[in-house]
């Protein structure tokens, strides 16, 4: 691969530009994450990956960033398209393997061999309120009342290492891209989330299907999102209207959540390369 400042990759329209430290010696800062992030003036893109870092075992490290300049835990599309410049960069040599987040570490595995479908073991669900960073007393938030933009919601809350509120509805009519931009941002920063959080209207359309709208914390509506589609499918899956394997339907495309016997997420879905160059002084000034 050619010295670049930057790959770009997209997961179903979820798009992250990829700066390796190897490549670049460009400091992150939030300023200049929202430079290149931007759709009018910069690269373009729903967040930036930096990596390989390398912990003291060796674990490869990727720090994930919002378009907004915060840092994110967990991304299950950015996973899985740092896991595609991995292979194509040369640092991996086997088609399984573990990479550190934020918010955990993680198991890889390429499906082809041009890593364009990717597994990822994305941990067990958790419904703990200590998991969420939320208000209240210690509990599992389930089928839970919230009041937003004077609308009386139920809300079932997963950390898949980072926050998601999933709010399950009864017809596919309730889950449209105008109502996640209205509720969404309302959602996020509601006062019981403490550190924010990821939102998805959601509609289980058959034991098999989900078909979901996502408002991302620190992005915005956003095409399709892998640590949503576990967060929803995992949230359906706890009040009984999906099993075990779960085709999750988003304006992007279709992501596959298939949970294992110990409670584990696997998600699976595509990747596709989009670009690589270099910035332009103008931009990283």
């Amino acid at each position: 691969m050619d010295d670049v400042d930057y790959c770009k990759y997209h997961a179903l329209g979820n798009d992250y530009v990829v700066m390796d430290p190897a490549r670049t010696d460009l400091a992150i800062t939030p300023e200049r994450v929202r430079r290149i992030c931007d759709r009018h003036s910069g690269v373009g893109a729903d967040g930036i990956l930096t990596g390989p870092h390398r912990d003291g075992d060796g674990v490869i490290h990727v720090r994930i960033f919002n378009p907004d300049g915060s840092e994110a835990e967990k991304s299950g599309n950015g996973i899985r398209i740092f896991a595609r410049y991995l292979w194509e960069a040369g640092y991996v040599a086997t088609p399984e393997f573990r990479l550190r987040t934020a918010g955990g570490d993680v198991g890889i595995r390429l499906l082809d061999d041009r890593a364009s479908r990717v597994e990822v073991d994305m941990g067990t669900p958790s419904f703990q309120s200590g998991d969420l960073h939320m208000t209240g007393p210690a509990r599992e938030v389930v089928d839970e009342p919230l009041a937003v933009e004077g609308e009386a919601l139920r809300v079932t809350c997963v950390s898949m290492g980072n926050p998601h509120c999933v709010v399950l509805a009864a017809t596919g009519d309730d889950v449209t891209p105008e109502r996640a931009r209205r509720l969404g941002p309302s959602i996020e920063v509601a006062p019981v989330f403490t550190q924010r959080t990821n939102v998805q209207l959601a509609h289980a359309e058959d034991d098999r299907t989900l078909r979901i709208e996502i408002w991302e914390r620190g992005a915005g509506y956003t095409l399709a999102s892998g640590s949503s589609a576990c967060a929803a499918a995992a949230a359906a899956r706890r009040l009984g209207r999906v099993g075990d394997d779960v085709e999750v339907h988003m304006p992007g495309g279709v992501l596959q959540v298939r949970f294992r016997a110990d409670g584990h997420a696997l998600l699976t879905g595509p990747v596709a390369g989009v670009a690589s160059g270099r910035f332009h002084r103008d931009l990283i000034a």
